[in-house]
Order: structure tokens, then sequence, then C-alpha cells
């Protein structure tokens, strides 16, 4: 849809996914005792391949402003856990009813219900722990914007407000593509949006430069959901890592059986095209982020 990733740009984000996954490991170590099985959970949940998107996104946003590289580390390592959090209850079968994410059993095929529920509450938990120990940032004043940005992004106001929407019978009297729109506005873009604030946050960004942030990881976010809704439709499973067509089966709405498939491409161009354009003032400083966008128009999986 876009031009190709650089090989550069690739060997840059495993290497960012690499140390997010060393820092989980560091965060969620393992345990003995009654407790042990709860911590495998979540590291099960956590430690699992993936494109661990978020956390580049604030990484690199707090590079472009020249953020402390371990404040950046740790607060994308609780963004991720809130992000593997969501996945975890996400698959719970009063949810999506989901038995393979990542290309391994979900947590509660693997353990059970009840201890995946226990571990996404867990790394929920342990999110708020990382960003406000004064080990993420010595200004408390600070830890307590990145918690707020963090609570307002995964509560009611953010993920499980777009979850909550999801579930809800769709509303007859509502335009389909708003209430779709919103929904993932919510439950998928306003944790990606959280990433970029978080690393603008630390980075000392002025408010004008956040709010060009805000407007890139919105228009990234929304992008990132249709070529997700797309890929349930053409994608295989085995590449995915999880269940294809589960939205036709479940008779659920996305943005590719309101759009159509040609729609749906053709409004993750714009979108694409519209976030790339709210990096404009940055210059050859936003070339990551840039590169990113192609990143999320071409991936696979």
């Amino acid at each position: 849809m876009s031009a190709e990733v650089s090989e550069k740009f690739l060997q840059r984000l495993n290497e960012i996914g690499d140390r997010i996954t060393v820092a989980l490991d560091q965060l969620i170590p393992p345990a003995e005792g009654p407790e042990a099985q709860l911590m495998r959970a979540m590291r099960h949940g956590a430690l699992g391949q993936g494109k661990r998107l978020r956390p580049f996104i604030a990484i690199e946003v707090g590079r472009m402003f020249g953020a402390q590289e371990k404040a950046l580390l740790r607060a994308a390592a609780a963004v991720e856990c809130v992000h593997a959090y969501s996945l975890i209850h996400d698959d719970l079968p009063c949810m999506d009813d989901d038995d393979f994410r990542r290309g391994q059993p979900t947590v509660h095929r693997a353990f059970d219900e009840a201890t995946a529920v226990l571990a996404g509450d867990a790394l929920l938990s342990l999110a708020f722990e990382i960003m406000a120990s004064p080990e993420t940032h010595r200004d408390a004043i600070m830890r307590c914007r990145l918690v707020e940005r963090l609570a307002i992004a995964s509560g009611a106001r953010g993920m499980v407000g777009g979850q909550m929407i999801d579930m809800a019978p769709a509303p007859g009297d509502k335009e389909p593509l708003q209430v779709l729109t919103r929904m993932q506005k919510l439950k998928t873009g306003a944790l990606i949006s959280c990433a970029g604030e978080v690393g603008a946050l630390l980075g000392g960004a002025l408010e004008s430069e956040r709010h060009a942030i805000a407007g890139y990881t919105n228009d990234l976010g929304l992008a990132f959901q249709i070529v997700d809704d797309l890929l349930d439709v053409e994608g295989e499973e085995a590449e995915l890592g999880k269940a294809v067509a589960k939205d036709e089966a479940a008779g659920k709405v996305n943005f590719v059986s309101i759009l159509g498939v040609d729609g749906a491409r053709d409004r993750v161009r714009y979108l694409a095209a519209q976030a790339k354009q709210h990096l404009a003032s940055f210059g050859v400083r936003a070339t990551t982020l840039l590169q990113t966008v192609d990143f999320v128009l071409n991936r696979r999986h």
C-alpha cells in the first residue's frame, strides 16, 4: 500500500522490541510459592513475540525530543504492560473468545480463565507501579502526569470504554462508521496516542509539538486498526498467529464490512498521508516516525 520499509528501520524496531522484552523479563521475574502460577501467566502474556509498536512509538518520540533513555525505557515498558493486560482480557471467553495470540495459546488456554483475569489485573497494576516509581523519573510532578495519561488511556475514556462499545449491540439509530471510528479510537487508538504523549512529556516537548504528535498518533492508530480489519479478511492465520475472519463469523461490523476492501485501503492511504503531514514541522528528526507509518501500512501480522 505504500513505500517499502527499510531494513534499517526493521533493525531499529527489533532492537527496541528486544530491549522492552528484557526490561519486562526483569520487571516480571519468575517466582516460587503460591504466586508462581500468576507470575508464569503474566510472563506468558507479556513476553510473547509481538511488534512492541506502542513502546517503540514512546521511545522514538522521546528520543526525538532528547528524553533520558532510562526514563523512556521504563515508561515504554509500562505502556506495554497495559497493552499485554488488554490482550489477555480481550481474549477471554466472555470477550472475544480467542484461543491463540502471537502464535501461542492465549493465557486462559495455557492456564485457566481465573488465572488469566488475575494476570491481566496484575499487569495493569504493574504498569502504574512502574510509572509511579522514582526510578522512572525523579520529578514527582512528571510521574503524576505520566500516571494520569496512562490512566485515562486505559480506562472508561480509553481502552475499556472502547471494549464496552465493541461488546454492545449495534445502535440502530446511529451512523455505523461514526460508532466504529469512535470505538476504535478508544479501544486501539487511545494507548497508541498515550505512547506518543508519554515520549513527548518525557522529552519536554512544547504544547504545539505535543499537539502535532497527538495528531500523528491519532491517525496512525486508526490506520493500524483498518489494516487489522483488512488482515482479518485477507491475512493468513499462520502468519498472523491468531484466528482470521473472526468479525465476519461473529457478525461484527468492521471497516472492511462498511467500506469494502478498496474503500478501506483508500481510507488507510488517506490516514497515512495525514499522519505524515502532522510531522512536517519536525523535518528529518521525524524520519523514524514517518517510516513507522509505512510499517503499519505494510504489516502482514
